[in-house]
């Protein structure tokens, strides 16, 4: 899954921090920041992503108000030793978005007996949420394919039922 050049372990952006635990405002919200952007948590404080320019500058980001809200942070590009160990981080973030999107694809099977009106709303909505996911989801897993298609078979079956009624 995450075998890179041959083998060799690819590079990853990681962030090291500290905050203080009053006021609980601002950890919290760098807590669902790093939820937002999937970042891997290796342990208490630390977090992984695959580094590239984009990763790299959000975690950036980060440390800057981890920093302000006078906590500690550092910016660190590191390689897994083995390409085991980066297998696990890269199957722990795979599995991350495969239950999102297997919650995607529950929604949209669940909503057969909706109205036309509803299941539009909710393809639009589905359809977000999937963007959304498809941000931080650096190791796709077969459900991202299959949520992309429960959300058009949504749209799809939508369309036909207003050709019908024609």
């Amino acid at each position: 899954m995450t075998e890179r050049h041959g083998g060799v372990t690819g590079q990853w952006v990681l962030l090291s921090y500290r905050m203080p635990r009053h006021p609980s405002t601002p950890r919290i919200a760098v807590w669902r920041k790093l939820k937002r952007l999937g970042a891997a948590q290796i342990s208490d404080g630390l977090v992984a992503l695959p580094a590239d320019a984009r990763t790299r500058e959000q975690l950036e980001w980060i440390a800057e108000e981890v920093t302000e809200a006078t906590g500690s942070a550092s910016i660190w590009i590191a390689r897994p030793a083995t390409v085991i160990a980066e297998r696990v981080l890269a199957t722990a973030m795979a599995q991350g978005r495969a239950a999102e999107y297997a919650a995607i694809i529950a929604e949209a099977e669940a909503a057969t007996r909706a109205t036309i009106v509803e299941r539009q709303s909710l393809a639009r909505r589905l359809r977000a949420e999937l963007r959304r996911i498809h941000r931080r989801d650096y190791f796709p897993p077969v459900e991202r394919d299959q949520a992309a298609a429960a959300v058009a078979a949504l749209t799809t079956d939508t369309t036909r039922a207003s050709e019908a009624r024609s």
